[in-house]
């Protein structure tokens, strides 16, 4: 018995200095990217392969979802580590609602479970919980959830945690476009003040910067109608890597090469050049 005892009680020391040591070996990871160049105020994913990852071994879709919830996780608690203030999430999209209702289903119970789980996690690391979408189309249960983290992390003040939720591009320009439509009906705008500065305070997303980098998991080259207006000058970043496989190691990747780039909003080399040096 008690040798068993002193086998366990080894065992443990064992695990704690092995995971002391890649926490040792991470925060240095961290501290090169800082030290290397920009780390981006807003990064935007699109966590697409849930589906195809589970499928490739031969589990059911859910499965795929659930450890999707893992790598939710590691880049909430990533992005507030390298002080990203923005993470922006496409967790269900409009067109998702077209999927079999026992998938719908099924995913907005996880929603509801991560929400129930993560909220006094994310309040305690200081996290702000938002949404962007139509969130009157989610089941009233799932509504009260996002409700309860909305309200009780709105005073946090570090990494802002933006949830899409029956979102699309398309659906957030046309809600812009109605809001605009009725204050000029109503004479508190006239069309001559319509400008980009005044559609981008009509959108979900008023107040929030653009995207600097786009993030899209499992090979894809398309943007599926998330944050049309917003995403005009991100930098674009694609992996083969299905969402459930994407974890910080390869974020940290996507930031490198995001580093490495130019941005220079539509003018010269020079120009960015001449900019810096005043």
């Amino acid at each position: 018995m008690q040798n068993q005892l002193n086998f366990n009680r080894s065992i443990e020391k064992e695990m704690l200095t092995k995971n002391k040591k890649i926490v040792e070996v991470d925060l240095k990871k961290q501290e090169t990217l800082k030290q290397s160049g920009e780390i981006p105020i807003h990064i935007a994913i699109i966590m697409d392969g849930n589906g195809r990852w589970a499928q490739k071994r031969s589990l059911p879709r859910v499965a795929g979802h659930r450890e999707g919830v893992e790598s939710v996780r590691d880049m909430v608690e990533v992005c507030g580590q390298l002080g990203v203030k923005y993470l922006t999430l496409y967790a269900f999209s409009t067109e998702n609602w077209k999927r079999p209702k026992e998938e719908i289903s099924m995913l907005m119970r996880l929603l509801m479970k991560a929400l129930r789980d993560e909220t006094d996690k994310l309040h305690r690391n200081n996290v702000r919980v938002r949404t962007i979408g139509d969130i009157s189309k989610l089941p009233v249960e799932v509504q009260n959830e996002l409700l309860d983290a909305i309200v009780k992390t709105q005073n946090n003040t570090g990494l802002n945690l933006l949830l899409a939720l029956s979102y699309s591009g398309r659906w957030d320009i046309m809600q812009a476009v109605k809001k605009i439509s009725s204050e000029i009906k109503r004479g508190a705008l006239n069309e001559d003040s319509i400008n980009e500065d005044l559609v981008t305070k009509y959108l979900s997303t008023q107040g929030i910067p653009d995207p600097d980098l786009l993030v899209r998991t499992s090979g894809e080259f398309r943007v599926s109608n998330f944050l049309l207006w917003q995403l005009a000058y991100s930098e674009i970043y694609i992996t083969e890597l299905n969402w459930p496989e994407f974890r910080r190691d390869e974020l940290y990747r996507a930031i490198t090469e995001y580093q490495k780039r130019e941005r220079r909003f539509g003018l010269t080399s020079n120009q960015i050049k001449q900019k810096q040096n005043k």
